[in-house]
Formats: structure tokens, C-alpha cells, sequence
């Protein structure tokens, strides 16, 4: 499934701490997959990962020269991985291929490693039950001197159509947008990845290994946002910003692709002077990396996929945080 649904979002999206940072954009009246609190662990077995990959033999239709009748003959040293409940096919591997159930990568493992301390914040599947993630928070919000309000958390994805190999990552999410954001500009966040083959269950210890830096991470994203809230940023640095990002296409450029960058560089102004998530940070360097940051999760053209969907994948697959790096450097640049 390339494309979800709101139905999907409601009934396959678990979404907690909605008293803290509100409910999803795709919620709608009536649905029961929020929570003011954390997502209980047993809605995420019972409603998400109440069932487990089936490998089964791959086979192809063969047909008899000079007739019209055949069979299948099974393709030697490749399998399917196989949803059982709805009889999906997820993805065609070769026969080393070890799926990892998403009820014990993504729930016990991360039960094993976080222990009582974080809950979790959502939980999800996309693509069909291809990709799956579970995601672990600090049960309170973490606000800088400069008043920007975050929250670290702990990511696990993983999946059994090949994009992902199982991962344990962190990050931090901006409260005022529900952003996904790089937890400092200089250093890497936090990952762990392990692929599935059978030799999988033997590298779990380097998760715990790896990971035990949640707080670390508050801490050095405490400190870039007050370092960007301090450094000054013009109206004439975000001129230059907007130039790098939505450039005027010239004199031999088409109408669409001037109406396209026109369209373009006003929402970034907009965001700069009068979004409620952008602008009570005006004139600061800190206010220009969230104007670029949520015009890319919230308001760029998304195409083939849901918006959901898209950040989600986006945030799973580093996207987001290469596209923060370059923000941070074109930002470091014109300052």
C-alpha cells in the first residue's frame, strides 16, 4: 500500500501523549487510536503485531510447449515473506533472509533495553504491514530557556519488504509542529542497525550498548537551540536563505516553474513573519531552521503518498536528517 488512507492512519497509527502534544492531523471524530497518556504496550501487540511473517515457498507459472495447460514450479533459493492474516505478500528475498517479527524487535527488544524509564509515544504500520516502527518518549516535555518545547525519543523500524533494515535510533520531535529533528548539528544521532539473517539475535546486546544516551540527547539539542535562538538572523539572511532554497528561475523559465517559485519562496516568508510556529522566533537563527524545517514536513508537495506517511519514512530513512544538516549549513553560512 503506496498510498494510506485515513482509515488505515485510524485504525493502524497508535498516537499517545495527546495532552502534551496533541492529536495527529489525520484524526478524526470517533476514532479510539489516541491517548492522553502513553499508547498502552498491549494495544500496540493486540491492534498492530498480533501476527508473526510466514515464509513460504516462491513459485511461477510454467506452462507445456504447445499447450495451453501448466502449473508453477517453485524458483530454487528465493522465498516469499507472506502477512498470514491478510495473505499479502510483503516481499521476495533469498532464502537467508531471517524476517524480523516486528512484536519482538520493535517491542521486546526495546522493552529490554529502555526498561520502565520511557513510554511509548506511536506506533505504527505503513505499506501494507511492510514497515513497521515503535516509538519511545520521555513522559515529559522538555522546554529550553529560549521556550522552545521538545521531546526526545527512541525510534525502533524496522520492515519485511527490504527498505529498512531493523534500526534503534534516536532524535527529538519539536512539540509547537510535531517535527522530526536532528538531535545536534555536529554529531551523527545515535544508530544502531541489524539486518535480518540468521545471525541477527546475536547482535541485539549493541543496541543497549549504543543507546543509552536519551538524556544525552536533550541535552545537546537544549544546547544548539539556545545557540541558534542567540544568533542573530535578518530579513536579509532569510532573503539569501530563500534564494538558496526556491531560486527565481530566470528569464527563459517556464510560467509553472515561476508560479512554482513564486508559491514557494511566499510560504517561507509567511512562515518567517506570521506562523505560530515559525515567527516568535523572527530574527533569529533559530526561527529560519524552523521555517525551512516545517515548510519541508507540513507544506512541501507531496506526491504518490500521504503526508503522514512520507515524514514518517522520511524521519525512518535519514531524509529528514540530511535535509536539517544542509538547513543548518546554508543558515551557518549567511548568519
Amino acid at each position: 500500500m503506496s498510498k494510506e488512507t485515513h482509515e488505515w492512519l485510524s485504525n493502524n497509527v497508535l498516537v499517545g501523549f495527546t495532552e502534551k502534544r496533541g492529536k495527529a492531523w489525520h484524526y478524526r471524530e470517533g476514532d479510539d487510536n489516541h491517548y492522553v497518556g502513553p499508547v498502552p504496550v498491549q494495544d500496540v501487540l493486540k491492534r498492530l503485531f498480533s501476527w508473526e511473517p510466514e515464509i513460504t515457498p516462491l513459485y511461477v507459472p510454467t506452462f507445456e510447449e504447445g499447450t495451453e495447460e501448466g502449473g508453477f514450479v517453485e524458483v530454487p533459493g528465493r522465498i516469499a515473506v507472506r502477512r498470514p492474516d491478510t495473505g499479502r505478500v510483503l516481499g521476495v528475498f533469498k532464502e537467508s533472509y531471517n524476517p524480523h517479527g516486528f512484536s519482538e524487535w520493535l517491542v521486546t527488544n526495546v522493552s529490554n533495553v529502555l526498561g520502565g524509564e520511557l513510554a511509548v509515544g506511536s506506533a505504527g504500520l505503513l505499506k501494507g504491514g511492510a514497515v513497521a516502527w515503535v516509538q519511545a518518549e520521555m513522559p515529559d516535555n522538555v522546554t529550553t530557556v529560549d521556550g522552545v518545547e521538545f521531546r526526545p525519543f527512541f525510534n525502533a523500524f524496522s520492515s519485511l519488504d527490504g527498505t529498512f533494515a531493523s534500526t534503534y535510533k534516536l532524535g527529538v520531535t519539536n512539540i509547537v509542529c510535531d517535527n522530526t529533528m536532528r538531535a545536534a548539528q555536529d554529531e551523527d544521532t545515535p544508530q544502531v542497525k541489524i539486518k535480518s539473517t540468521k545471525y541477527s539475535k546475536a547482535k541485539v546486546v549493541k543496541i543497549r550498548e549504543a543507546l543509552g544516551m536519551v538524556h544525552a540527547v536533550a541535552d545537546a539539542f537544549s544546547e544548539e537551540a539556545h545557540r541558534l535562538c542567540s544568533t542573530s538572523f535578518t530579513d536579509q539572511a532569510f532573503e539569501r536563505l530563500v534564494d538558496e532554497l526556491a531560486p527565481h528561475p530566470g528569464p527563459d523559465g517556464s510560467k509553472r516553474a515561476v508560479t512554482l517559485a513564486e508559491n514557494k519562496r511566499d510560504a517561507f516568508w509567511n512562515m518567517w513573519r506570521q506562523d505560530e510556529r515559525v515567527a516568535p522566533w523572527n530574527g533569529t537563527a533559530w526561527g529560519a531552521y524552523q521555517a525551512v524545517n516545517t515548510y519541508g514536513q507540513h507544506v512541501a508537495t507531496v506526491q504518490n503518498t500521504e503526508r503522514a506517511e512520507r515524514n514518517m519514512l522520511n524521519s525512518l530513512n535519514g531524509k529528514i536528517d540530511e535535509q536539517d544538516a544542509r538547513t543548518l549549513e546554508l543558515i551557518g553560512a549567511l548568519a
